[in-house]
């Protein structure tokens, strides 16, 4: 909440803490961020969260009680960036859901369809039946 709301670098803009990683021995965290942009923003991002370093983990050291207080890194987190490049190559390459051909639907709907019928499919029973042999006792041990 720090970065967001108390730094004042014009540097940072546009970031999102999407996890931190503790050393073992507490003594430091790598903070993953993400950076909306180009990759020069990102640097400049990454840059200004290493200078406000110090304040950040005053921030920190507020909040926590421990002997310590963790010495932040940061590091570039590219996952989201990732997810939205592949979700825009997979909308180019995926047929659109909605034009869906009558020889794309399941046979059952294109049956009752063709006979003129409105019967409601049954739905599934999310609960799987419990079979006699899951109801077994385990055999106690002496």
């Amino acid at each position: 909440m720090a970065i967001l709301t108390q730094v004042r670098d014009p540097r940072v803009k546009d970031v999102t803490v999407t996890g931190v990683e503790m050393d073992p021995d507490m003594r430091a965290a790598t903070v993953h961020v993400s950076v909306m942009g180009s990759p020069a923003k990102e640097e400049l991002a990454l840059k200004g969260l290493a200078s406000s370093a110090g304040f950040l983990q005053a921030q920190v050291a507020d909040r926590i009680e421990t002997r310590y207080t963790p010495r932040l890194k940061f590091k570039l987190d590219s996952g989201v960036k990732k997810s939205i490049e592949i979700a825009r190559v997979l909308s180019e390459v995926l047929p659109a859901s909605s034009s869906t051909p009558a020889s794309a639907r399941p046979p059952q709907a294109s049956e009752e369809q063709a006979s003129g019928g409105t019967a409601a499919a049954a739905p599934e029973d999310p609960v799987s039946p419990v079979s006699p042999v899951d109801m077994e006792k385990p055999e106690e041990h002496a």
